[in-house]
């Protein structure tokens, strides 16, 4: 769990990062963050200077890692409840 509330927080601080490059306020930074993150992509924040683009692309690489990490959570637990196995590789 402290992985994936590591992982959480480096999108929400490069997010807010983007924002303060931008001048964005702080919920349009957090907003950006999490439509970014989860691959929707609106399209009505964009960052146009190059820092803040290189920061979203860390941010990115970042939210493959949270997906990536969410997944084998799930996937972990899937297999626990249906082998009835206490084992668990997060534990």
């Amino acid at each position: 769990m402290a992985v994936l509330s590591t992982i959480l927080a480096i999108e929400v601080a490069l997010g807010l990062l983007i924002g303060f490059v931008e001048g964005w306020s702080v919920g349009d930074a957090i907003y950006f963050t999490f439509i970014s993150g989860l691959t929707i992509g609106y399209g009505d924040r964009v960052p146009r200077q190059a820092l803040a683009r290189a920061l979203a692309i860390g941010m990115g690489i970042s939210a493959l890692f949270l997906t990536g990490l969410i997944a084998a959570i799930a996937v972990d637990a899937m297999h626990a409840a249906l082998t009835g196995s206490d084992a668990s590789c997060w534990r």
